[in-house]
């Protein structure tokens, strides 16, 4: 059984004043930046898997992947990654799965698939991750973690 983490992030997107994210504005200065984050494991070949995600997940013209572990961006003062709780309906994920399963010739078989938001947070000053949590993740259809910069998880 093999695992990929897989990150995806549009070309053509640019850092936005945080406060867009936010009802109640913040007065420290900051920005963001959004991506999407697909956890597979899978059984068969791993090249096959990476070729999936390329044919179905990414926009090979407007996104850029990632295979790599690491978050795609440096220098944030945290991410939040936030998907829909186990259970939930998953519009996105119930596509992806239905589009795997329609094409058997492929080589691998998807066992799993977890689907994340993840929003990048940058400040020069130091920023508390809670008005953000409050405002972008709902708990009655979210899991979320906060993963500060220095790689630990801190909510």
């Amino acid at each position: 059984m093999g695992s990929l983490s897989v990150e995806v992030v549009g070309k053509f997107g640019s850092k936005e004043d945080a406060n867009k994210l936010l009802y109640a504005p913040i007065t420290t200065a900051a920005t963001f930046r959004k991506s999407r984050v697909y956890q597979l494991q899978f059984d068969g070949d791993e090249d096959e898997a990476k070729a999936f995600i390329n044919r179905c997940l990414v926009d090979q013209y407007a996104d850029e992947v990632s295979f790599d572990q690491d978050s795609y961006f440096n220098e944030y003062q945290f991410y939040i990654d936030y998907g829909m709780k186990p259970g939930a309906l998953d519009l996105e994920k119930e596509a992806i799965l239905s589009s795997q399963k329609g094409d058997d010739g492929n080589g691998f078989k998807l066992l799993s698939l977890k689907l994340l938001q993840r929003v990048y947070i940058f400040s020069e000053l130091e920023i508390s991750s809670e008005p953000f949590v409050r405002d972008v993740c709902n708990p009655a259809i979210h899991v979320w973690s906060v993963i500060d910069s220095n790689g630990r998880k801190v909510a």
